[in-house]
């Protein structure tokens, strides 16, 4: 059967082979290569097969499984993230609307990882919980390093502080790599990992900084600029003034920094307390004084939030 040609498809190959010289290519090239495709299956473009073979468990226990699912379910969310962080911080018009579509975008994201913690605190056996997490003992969850990218992309480095150290680097100026260096030790999650008494570092820190720590200063260093902060920054006072920009900024900075947080905090406290004095995390962490808001008071963008506000910030939940 012959199918006749589409009044428009002179135009479609016409933009192809505009398309194609711009790229320095040849449309018949391409046009021959296309021939000898094969029609794309769902399975094949989603990699269902690769993306089922992932999940591999450290126990015999059937929960376990829920438990990985669950975070790399997480770590696709965080790419997602990530994905519209960049769109921002490198769209060279940036207009009100296109920011507030993307920070609510994110938030919605946010809202996903938020409800889902019910996954894990209804969807796992407490008992098979408290068995299978002695195997994965050194790692933490506090390793996820897209995270971390998230956290850098969104805010300036000073909002990233360990409270207890925040002051001391206001006055501290960017002059080189010592800067990064001296900062990166005074991360919030460093508490997670370190005994700023004696600067002993757990294995579960260590291993992260040697796997990670140059691309993070690499990240920062790319992004002092380009961070959704900056880049708000950037915009006319007026746009600044946005109403709509404003709520997209405060609802992202209150979804992740204290909705998204405590989430995880009532999870954890649900599986390591159980009513009693709170159980060590995997990785050897302080974790109630790392994850609860009103201890490290972190915010994205806090010029955005009345002094009352920072002050309260995650201590009315």
């Amino acid at each position: 059967m012959t199918h006749k040609r589409s009044p428009d498809t002179g135009q479609q190959l016409e933009a192809l082979r505009e398309k194609f010289e711009a790229m320095g290519q040849n449309l018949d090239h391409q046009l021959e290569g296309f021939v000898h495709t094969k029609p794309i299956d769902y399975w094949d473009y989603i990699q269902v097969d690769s993306l089922l073979s992932l999940q591999n468990q450290r126990s015999l226990l059937p929960d376990e499984m829920v438990f990985i699912m669950y975070h790399q379910i997480n770590e696709l969310l965080f790419k997602m993230i990530l994905w519209e962080i960049d769109q921002v911080a490198y769209e060279k018009d940036l207009e009100v609307d296109f920011f507030s579509k993307k920070l609510n975008r994110i938030s919605r994201y946010f809202d996903m990882l938020t409800s889902s913690f019910n996954i894990m605190r209804e969807g796992m056996d407490m008992e098979q919980y408290l068995k299978f997490r002695r195997t994965l003992s050194p790692a933490s969850g506090f390793q996820s390093a897209q995270y971390r990218f998230i956290e850098f992309g969104s805010t300036e480095l000073i909002n990233l502080i360990d409270a207890r150290f925040r002051e001391s680097f206001k006055n501290e100026k960017v002059v080189d790599d010592r800067f990064y260096d001296k900062a990166f030790e005074h991360l919030y999650w460093q508490a997670a990992g370190k005994d700023y008494s004696t600067g002993d570092k757990t294995y579960t820190l260590k291993a992260f900084e040697l796997k990670y720590k140059e691309a993070f200063i690499r990240f920062l260093k790319q992004y002092k600029t380009l961070n959704l902060w900056a880049r708000f920054k950037t915009l006319p006072l007026s746009d600044q003034k946005d109403a709509t920009l404003l709520e997209a900024m405060r609802h992202y900075d209150y979804t992740v920094n204290i909705k998204w947080v405590l989430s995880h905090y009532h999870t954890a406290l649900h599986y390591l307390n159980q009513g009693k004095e709170p159980l060590e995390a995997t990785g050897g962490s302080d974790w109630v004084k790392y994850m609860h808001p009103k201890y490290q008071k972190r915010i994205f963008f806090p010029d955005l939030w009345s002094e009352e506000e920072r002050a309260n910030w995650g201590q009315d939940i």
